[in-house]
């Protein structure tokens, strides 16, 4: 017996230098199974007012981990742990079993061996060993194998103890990283477009409530963007967000990335893995590009939202998780479920709170604001003194359509920095696609009217004949107005005047930006 006992030892001594919880709680139970001839076995931790299991090995194992016993009712493990003693019980003993844990049990347990596990003398946790044999004869209680268990018992307790602080710190470190890599990363929301301004103030709303939310918008509006600030604005700020583009990968690996697996549910699935909802427990999921969502996902997806739950590939069990989801699209959803290319029953779960972000071109006014912005940053970024665009310059970026959205104007403002030498940026720096704009914009240089002018010039003379002067004036001002986005200084430039005589002259026609044409 005292071999075995030693060879014991040697296999615990590779195991006391393990660093991960999960890995030594499963080589530490069943090691003790082994020695002892158990046939079932547990691994309970204390965790406030209530014992959870965190291992179990053997017959319906799977149906234990994850249990809770309430401190307060009768058990084995609470009275092992709160007294910090080893015992061997029967089920029905004074140190009572808990029978409504074993009732859908086929074999039940006939024989427990239970160990404290403690840290300086007090118990954090117990371990199981039981005999399921009617007459409990596989346990072996012989004083001279108990006392050499509880030694091992003891050591392992402190291994396992250091391996769950040492993950604890882990975590600790990983979430301080993240935060400070996203400190560092983080981008900012710019704008004061009256557009831009009504969906912030309804993201600043959704923020106090924890329902479901859908952002809308084209690709390239900042929609990650707002979905970041909306969870962090929200009671789960200090939880995780994590995030799955829902276009990236294919069906089968969407689900176990969302939904995660149990070991061999698949070629490959060699340990369990949590899915995206379990690792975000208490925080957010942003599920980018939902419309591109397969339609057999999205059935799972619907038992998250209607009963917090999931079910890992490969598990006969189902997990409750506590997540908010907010979901982003570029497509049209309604549509999609008009043509049963998307679920009527999670497109209502999904946008109970939508909004909808702007495109860049209905947000003119906000584009000098973003440029400059990500001129500053990506100049820090680069350790190279700030750039600054010159007003013709700007004046094609506002007139520009930006199909790409604000992601293109990013890109472009990098473009720039990377190829024009100067500290100024000119319009003749700037790439051709957005020199030639369409007809609601610049076509040139500030030439342009000129060259309008003379082209339709007979019919400019027939049509103002019938002006009066001021008249005549206030059509050309507010004209200039609309062409140049109502900014008085790229207008005055046009006009040949300096800006403030501009803008006198605004006022005295009554010119404001709701001002029609005469």
């Amino acid at each position: 017996m005292h071999n075995e006992i030693d060879e014991s030892f040697q296999e615990y001594y590779d195991l006391f230098r393990e660093l991960d919880p999960e890995v030594l709680q499963k080589k530490f139970l069943n090691a003790l199974l082994k020695m002892q001839n158990g046939r079932r076995g547990s691994i309970w931790i204390k965790r406030g007012e209530t014992y959870v299991c965190v291992e179990a090995a053997g017959i319906d194992s799977e149906d234990i981990v994850g249990v809770s016993l309430d401190a307060g009712a009768p058990s084995i493990v609470g009275w092992v742990i709160e007294n910090g003693k080893m015992t061997v019980a029967k089920p029905g003993s004074d140190r009572r079993h808990n029978r409504e844990m074993e009732a859908p049990f086929v074999v039940k347990s006939s024989l427990i061996l239970c160990f404290p596990l403690q840290i300086d003398k007090q118990a954090f946790g117990a371990v199981q060993i039981i005999d399921t044999h009617p007459d409990g004869i596989h346990l072996n209680l012989d004083s001279s194998q108990l006392s050499p268990l509880q030694t091992l018992v003891e050591v392992c307790s402190i291994s396992l103890w250091n391996a769950m602080c040492y993950s604890r710190e882990q975590k600790k470190n990983r979430r301080l990283s993240s935060t400070l890599s996203r400190i560092k990363t983080e981008n900012t929301i710019i704008g004061q477009s009256k557009a831009f301004h009504a969906s912030m103030e309804l993201v600043k709303s959704y923020a106090d409530t924890d329902f479901n939310v859908l952002i809308t918008g084209e690709s390239g509006t900042g929609k990650e963007l707002v979905a970041e600030r909306l969870h962090k604005a929200s009671a789960r700020g200090d939880y995780p967000f994590l995030i799955q583009n829902c276009s990236a990968i294919p069906e089968t690996l969407l689900e176990s990335e969302l939904f995660g697996y149990k070991k061999g549910a698949f070629t490959g699935a060699t340990r369990d893995r949590a899915g995206l909802f379990e690792a975000a427990d208490g925080g957010t999921v942003f599920l980018d590009e939902i419309g591109d969502m397969p339609m057999g996902t999205q059935a799972g997806l619907l038992r998250v939202l209607q009963k917090n739950e999931i079910k890992p590939l490969g598990s006969s069990r189902v997990q409750y998780i506590n997540v908010r989801i907010i979901a982003a699209t570029n497509k049209d959803l309604v549509g999609m479920v008009r043509e049963n290319q998307f679920r009527q029953d999670l497109y209502y779960r999904l946008s109970i709170l939508p909004v909808h972000l702007p495109p860049l071109r209905k947000r003119k006014e906000d584009i000098p604001l973003l440029a400059r912005h990500f001129l500053n940053t990506e100049c820090k970024k680069a350790t190279i003194p700030e750039k600054k665009l010159s007003a013709e310059a700007k004046q094609h970026l506002v007139a520009y359509a930006w199909p790409g959205n604000i992601r293109e104007l990013e890109n472009l403002i990098r473009y720039l920095i990377a190829t024009v030498p100067n500290e100024d940026i000119k319009a003749d720096d700037l790439p051709e696609h957005i020199l030639k704009t369409g007809s609601n914009g610049l076509t040139g240089h500030t030439d342009l009217m000129n060259s309008e002018a003379q082209t339709n010039g007979a019919q400019c003379l027939r049509d103002i004949s019938a002006m009066t002067w001021p008249n005549l004036e206030k059509a050309y001002v507010i004209a200039l107005m609309e062409k140049f986005n109502w900014n008085i200084t790229w207008a005055a430039k046009a006009s040949g005047i300096n800006r403030s005589t501009f803008a006198s002259r605004m006022r005295k026609l009554d010119i404001n930006r709701g001002t029609g044409p005469s």
